[in-house]
């Protein structure tokens, strides 16, 4: 799917935050789909197909995380919340429900735009052979099916646990996840409170496969929330 050949539904009931993303959309040539209310949001989302949903959690007939819930049951459509809503717990509650990705307003357009690039890039079931591939961003490649990562054309030796953290993050690329989520995909359920097992970990895959460990080029920290793969320049 070309970029300019998506569709995204906007989920806003402020007036004035609506007709400023319409216009920021509509000059990258997106088509867009409006709802002021979550009801008829959901209904859009059910009946039109939209390949990106921008939610606002303040909605007046819904909560907007319950929201994601019901697009959850029975959808994988990417939602990007844009929400008023700063606090760290607001972002962990909306991305552990199921949001790829969180801006909170006032957010410029250059930012919304990128971060919507790479929800289409990386959304849309993937087939075997994709799943199966070799993965490249820049100077980083993975052969999933050899378990081998290489940084230029050094190969570089793993452990178990930083091989499962990096192939975690790497097949969510672009997305936003919380530290919940990637304990209990890399080391179970049992374990999802032990950030300090994530902390450490990703300290040391830092020092393997960045370039400066001190300022990261793929392993994005997203401050209280997680972590998130930049696979390229956004």
């Amino acid at each position: 799917m070309k970029e300019n050949q998506a569709t995204i539904l906007l989920i806003e009931d402020e007036q004035q935050m609506r007709r400023f993303l319409r216009v920021t959309l509509q000059s990258e040539k997106y088509k867009v789909l409006e709802a002021e209310t979550a009801t008829d949001g959901l209904s859009q989302a059910a009946t039109r197909s939209p390949d990106i949903v921008l939610l606002d959690l303040g909605l007046p007939d819904m909560d907007g995380l319950e929201v994601i819930e019901k697009l959850r049951e029975w959808s994988v459509v990417p939602v990007i919340i844009i929400s008023a809503r700063e606090q760290e717990g607001d972002k962990i509650k909306a991305l552990d429900r199921g949001a790829d990705d969180y801006l909170t307003k006032p957010f410029c357009s250059g930012e919304l735009l990128a971060r919507i690039r790479v929800a289409l890039r990386h959304s849309g079931p993937k087939s075997p052979e994709q799943r199966d591939a070799v993965f490249v961003a820049e100077e980083l490649r993975i052969d999933f099916l050899k378990r081998q990562v290489y940084c230029g054309s050094q190969e570089i030796h793993l452990t178990p646990i930083e091989y499962r953290l990096l192939t975690v993050l790497v097949r969510n690329a672009g997305r936003v996840m919380t530290h919940r989520q990637i304990l209990k995909e890399v080391w179970g359920p049992p374990y999802v409170e032990q950030t300090h097992y994530l902390r450490v970990f990703m300290n040391q895959l830092r020092k393997k496969i960045e370039a400066d460990s001190t300022r990261p080029r793929f392993l994005l920290n997203e401050p209280g929330i997680g972590y998130r793969f930049k696979p390229d320049l956004e």
